[in-house]
């Protein structure tokens, strides 16, 4: 079996546990428990595609096999001292990593996400995140609205209004194409939001006839995972924030985050 540092080189080009991780070696254990779980909810097993499951699996072991290390102080202490290991431990070599996985976080409900969406808007958080998106997409409302949190096409006006206050206070730049987006532009960006609600209704109906049919109930993460799987919209620090005000040892996997789109686009541009 290879030995996990050659792993580590294999699946993220690096033989340094905290490279591995993208944490510097002086980093808190909150702060390496937090890199730990974004980088595993893009490798989880749960939550790939059955072609990507093999890889992501290795994948997601070899991460485990890093934090258990780097979160243990008496092992961490003496990786740092020496650069080695004991792989031969049980708990490295045998563990069951889902199972060490849910142990570190609590599942991510409903009720969360909606209490989490009620206290973001309007927050400083999503002050910052819209500006930010705003200058990385140097006023793209296409990026914008993919790259802020639980932004919508009803959101519209009042992202607006922030923008332009923004503006006006010279905090950010005057950006041409927000100031004057084109009318199709905006068209299309509400046809596809409105498409893509009706394609969620749709599913909703689908899967409350079958389970009146079948008496089943239904697989919320299932249904997420399928309904936004290949869309990219940046949900990452989202989840990482509803895994620290939530977080806690539990038994199942929160839903995973969409990661944007816009974000290849607005480099481009620039």
């Amino acid at each position: 079996m290879p030995a996990l540092l050659s792993l580590c080189l294999k699946y993220y080009n690096s033989r340094d546990l905290y490279e591995v991780l993208q944490v510097d070696k002086n980093a808190s254990e909150k702060d390496i428990k937090k890199a730990y779980h974004r980088l595993s909810l893009k490798v989880h097993p749960d939550r790939v595609s059955e072609e990507e499951k093999l890889e992501a699996t290795e994948k997601f072991k070899v991460l485990g096999k890093v934090h258990s290390i780097l979160s243990d102080r008496s092992k961490k202490l003496a990786y740092d001292e020496t650069g080695a290991f004991d792989e031969e431990e049980d708990e490295i070599s045998e563990r069951n990593w889902k199972d060490y996985w849910r142990m570190l976080f609590k599942p991510i409900t409903e009720d969360d996400i909606v209490t989490y969406e009620r206290n973001y808007k309007g927050s400083e958080l999503e002050m910052k995140d819209l500006k930010k998106a705003y200058l990385e997409g140097e006023g793209d409302m296409d990026y914008i609205t993919d790259s802020t949190p639980f932004a919508r096409v009803s959101d519209e006006p009042r992202l607006i209004e922030i923008l332009q206050k923004m503006i006006d206070d010279g905090e950010v730049p005057e950006y041409e194409l927000f100031i004057n987006e084109p009318e199709k532009k905006k068209a299309t960006r509400h046809k596809k939001a409105a498409r893509e609600a009706q394609e969620v209704e749709n599913l909703n109906k689908m899967i409350e006839i079958q389970n009146q049919e079948k008496g089943k109930e239904n697989d919320l993460a299932m249904m997420i995972r399928k309904r936004q799987q290949g869309r990219a919209v940046k949900m990452d620090d989202f989840f990482d924030q509803l895994a620290e005000k939530y977080g806690g040892g539990a038994n199942s996997t929160p839903p995973r985050g969409r990661r944007s789109s816009g974000r290849s686009s607005a480099k481009k541009k620039k």
